[in-house]
């Protein structure tokens, strides 16, 4: 049986074979009595041009014919599919070339502290636009998440920081880009969003997702509409204040997980150019640690027709390397950040490192090694300053080694600090859990200069303010507030917002200070440790303070990134943006043991009382005879053995 099977098998393929040649020979019978159309060699017909291209590449043996077929078959690959070469007659065309640019920078200022003030800078520029009715779908440099984020809730300006720390200015100076404690975030809108409180509400929650933040406990009950504070820093003098949002923080812990999504949003990452030396274990070893993220539009030329978007990505960091360095102030990159730069990010124009050598034109304090012999000049919060400049774009820089690694000897100890200008601090005052007293001094070290400061008071709806106790003195004397604004709290739905406009006399300290009463929460209000105390958040103080040197107003001229934030418009002044500390504040706290004392209390009386009385009324009761004496139950054991009846 199984040797019939096998001949019938091979029966079956014998006969499939013969099939298979007979229409082979069939085709090429047809194909020689057709006519054949005349191609160059290694040449596309004309027919398969205007066909959608396979997906096999044609086979050609020159590499002119490849070029030449290449040409005839080009398309654009998109996400959803090939789409063929247009026609002549089509009106499609292929999307333009990216217009973007980044550009990194490292700024190193060494301080008369012993510690080491480092600020890195990454800016994206792209030439598009967001807001006009435009749907962006090809992201080149600039992150898609936030191109999404600035589409859909019609964003003008967003800005965003994460600090974790207080910035010391009278022992470190004025930082670059100021912030404050915690978490903040301010947003324009667009003049388009009719829901703008829904807007907000939806984009915290949106932000709180893309940086692993608490952004989602902002809320009405933290968010205030400043009226002067917080103008555009970009495009456009917007003053309707209706479309701006603010809140704050003060104890949002920064961690790794915050610096981790922010450091994708950069084109490189964190595995080129300056981003390797973001080491979280090392930054978040330091005194002050911040992270930023500003979106704003730009002018693309002098001319400013067109705009820009701008993404400025800023981290500041402090390193306490006298301390570190067991009592010695020398410094490198491989010391503070445990890496050195070994090439620039690919993608960037512009990858530099500027290292402060203003307080040493002669090397009289310290030597810096490697030597460049790039120096830049520039201005930077009203002062002239003279900088070190590597470029990491030149292969030079790295040397033999193919390594950067700045390093700094101090010779001698530096001078004093010149002082800045503008400073600010704040406490409460008084005693008891009832009423209390909010300080804030501003101070103007000029010499002879006086000048104008706005004042922004946020303080939340437990603190209520008695406006009518409100004074501002300086030198002992009375300095009424040329501009007022105040909007009054409603409990549990919106904070106080105090906002006014102080002179600063010359080489002076203004004094403001409001009074207020202490609420009482609900007791589901309070925090998980009610006796660590309230956060308040810092005060902003925003001045035009005067300028050692002439500004440059040219906003559009090529500057370092450093100095060409805050939009400049005299010659004679420069803005400031200073921050105070946020308050901590005890509040009326009850006693949270007592209601373990009476769930104790209750337990045992319910145990006790209870558990007696239901005792009684479930137990059956029986009567139990009286035993018989020992001469009875002897006398029955003897008649039990003698198998006599018992007694």
């Amino acid at each position: 049986m199984a040797a019939r099977f096998s001949v019938t098998f091979l029966l079956a393929c014998v006969a499939l074979c013969n099939l298979q040649v007979y229409h082979v020979s069939g085709d090429l019978d047809q194909a020689k009595r057709e006519p054949e159309s005349f191609t160059e060699p290694n040449e596309v017909p004309v027919d398969e041009k205007l066909e959608k291209p396979s997906n096999e590449p044609p086979i050609v043996t020159d590499s002119k014919p490849i070029e030449e077929a290449q040409d005839d078959r080009q398309w654009q690959a998109t996400e959803e599919e090939a789409m063929a070469k247009p026609e002549p007659g089509d009106d499609t065309a292929p999307p333009p070339p990216f217009k973007d640019e980044f550009k990194e920078e490292l700024v190193i200022r060494p301080l008369q502290s012993g510690d080491v003030y480092a600020s890195f800078q990454f800016s994206t520029l792209w030439d598009t636009d967001f807001v006009q009715g435009k749907r962006v779908s090809h992201y080149h440099l600039f992150p898609k998440s936030l191109g999404q984020v600035i589409s859909k809730f019609s964003i003008r300006e967003l800005h965003i920081s994460f600090t974790q720390g207080f910035w010391r200015t009278m022992q470190w100076g004025q930082p670059f880009l100021p912030s404050p404690p915690g978490a903040e975030l301010w947003v324009w809108f667009q003049d388009t969003v009719t829901d703008v409180d829904g807007a907000w509400k939806e984009l915290t929650n949106v932000l709180s997702g893309i940086f692993c933040a608490s952004l989602n406990f902002i809320d009405s009950t933290n968010t205030v509409q400043p009226t002067a504070s917080f103008k555009p820093l970009g495009l456009g003098n917007v003053t309707d204040s209706r479309f701006l949002r603010y809140a704050m923080l003060p104890r949002e812990i920064v961690c790794t997980e915050n610096l981790t999504p922010w450091k994708k949003l950069l084109p490189c990452g964190s595995k080129a150019g300056l981003a390797v030396l973001l080491k979280s274990e090392k930054l978040f070893h330091s005194s002050f640690h911040s992270e930023a993220v500003h979106i704003r539009p730009v002018c693309q030329d002098a001319e400013c027709k067109e705009p820009s978007w701008e993404l400025r990505q800023t981290l500041n960091v402090v390193f306490d390397v006298y301390t570190s360095g067991q009592g010695k102030k020398e410094w490198s990159l491989f010391k503070m950040f445990s890496r050195t730069l070994t090439e620039a990010c690919p993608l960037s124009s512009s990858s530099k490192v500027y290292v402060d050598v203003t307080d040493n034109p002669e090397g009289e304090l310290f030597d810096l090694l490697p030597v460049s012999p790039l120096l830049d000049q520039a201005v930077v919060l009203g002062d002239r300053r003279t900088y070190v400049v590597y470029d990491l774009t030149n292969r030079d820089t790295f040397g033999s080694t193919r390594s950067l690694n700045l390093l700094v000897r101090w010779k001698a100890d530096g001078g004093e600090m010149m002082r800045p200008l503008l400073h600010s601090e704040r406490y409460v005052a008084g005693f008891g859990l009832q009423t209390g007293e909010i300080h804030t001094l501003i101070y103007n070290y000029h010499p002879y200069r006086a000048y104008p400061v706005l004042l922004m008071e946020t303080v939340p709806w437990y603190l209520r303010l008695y406006i009518h106790t409100l004074t501002v003195t300086s030198k002992s004397k009375e300095n009424k507030p040329s501009y007022i604004h105040y909007q009054p709290s409603k409990d549990r739905l919106r904070p106080h917002l105090l906002e006014m406009l102080v002179q600063l006399p010359p080489n002076s300290v203004t004094e403001v200070t409001v009074q207020f009463e202490r609420a009482l929460l609900k007791w589901t209000e309070y925090t998980p440790d009610p006796n660590h105390g309230f956060y308040v958040g810092s005060s902003v103080i925003s001045a035009l303070v005067p300028s050692m040197v002439a500004m440059d107003t040219n906003n559009t001229q090529e500057r370092p990134l450093f100095s060409s934030f805050f939009p400049c418009k005299e010659e004679s002044s420069y803005f400031a943006r200073v921050y105070t500390e946020p308050l901590l504040v005890n509040l009326p706290t009850p006693d949270f043991s007592m209601p373990y004392n009476v769930i104790c209390l209750t337990c045992t009386v319910v145990a006790v009382g209870y558990g007696s009385f239901y005792n009684l009324l479930t137990r059956t009761f029986q009567v139990e005879e009286p035993s018989p004496g020992l001469a009875k139950r002897l006398a029955n054991v003897i008649r039990r053995w003698r198998g006599v009846p018992e007694l």
